[in-house]
């Protein structure tokens, strides 16, 4: 039983809360019994698991650790637990594991694929969330152009919901990707306010991918120079704009309704 807040193991999960430290160790937090039985689904390797014992009584995964190679998993205290933990109402798993790779060429497409494209994402939550509605739409993938926070953050998997592990990713820069879609022969629709097509009115049964900015720029003028269209959402009321993990959800079921899913 680990029950010192200063234990060095604590320590250092503590530390991975930083980009810098994810990358140089090359490992990265997972909380959740949830989570981990996805990412284990998923084939990510747990390094380490610690477990509070008085939270893991109410799990609904109670099966979790027998799936674990032995050695990995250590008990913790609760104060422990409340010193590692990024979320509440947890059921006392958190897990080290190494990291993908997250290319453009690892990605398996279906035969009429539709995609989601984020550039410059720099929210945690709002990648978490936008992966929650690819794992909810079965988009084939969710692509990261020149992202401004890493796929790995805990708060993205803690805004996931697990859905970094459920959703193909790839992280490249915009170039990249826009070659990669024409190659692929997907048509991108650039989302922006001041679109003349409402999104409505564009047809997303062929292959599609909807490419979304950040709240506060929008998108560069690569994409909007270069998708093959520029849409937007209707706006009636006096606030211009939507949060961007809104914003692809609507767009995302819009072409979902089409593809008649």
């Amino acid at each position: 039983m680990i029950t010192s807040l200063q234990n060095p193991a604590i320590k250092n999960i503590v530390k991975l809360s930083k980009s810098q430290e994810r990358k140089e160790q090359q490992l990265f937090i997972i909380e959740g019994a949830r989570e981990l039985s996805l990412a284990l689904q998923s084939g990510y390797l747990p390094q380490a698991v610690y477990v509070c014992r008085e939270m893991f009584e109410k799990t609904k995964y109670p099966g979790l650790l027998d799936l674990l190679p032995e050695g990995i998993v250590f008990n913790i205290s609760l104060p422990v637990f409340g010193k590692i933990a990024y979320r509440e109402n947890s059921d006392g798993v958190v897990a080290l594991a190494k990291p993908k790779q997250h290319g453009l060429g690892d990605l398996k497409l279906s035969g009429n694929p539709f995609l989601i494209l984020l550039e410059s994402v720099e929210k945690p939550g709002n990648l978490g969330a936008i992966l929650r509605t690819a794992d909810a739409a079965a988009v084939d993938a969710v692509i990261v152009c020149d992202p401004q926070t890493d796929l790995y953050n805990p708060n993205v998997v803690r805004s996931s919901v697990g859905g970094l592990f459920t959703v193909q990713t790839a992280v490249c820069s915009s170039e990249e990707a826009f070659a990669w879609l024409q190659a692929h022969k997907i048509r991108s629709f650039a989302a922006e306010l001041q679109a003349a097509e409402f999104y409505q009115d564009i047809d997303f049964t062929p292959p599609s991918a909807i490419v979304m900015g950040t709240e506060a720029e929008g998108l560069s003028d690569f994409w909007l120079k270069n998708a093959a269209k520029r849409i937007k959402i209707p706006m009636r009321g006096k606030i211009d704009s939507l949060n961007v993990s809104v914003s692809t959800a609507v767009l995302t079921f819009e072409a979902m309704r089409q593809r008649g899913f």
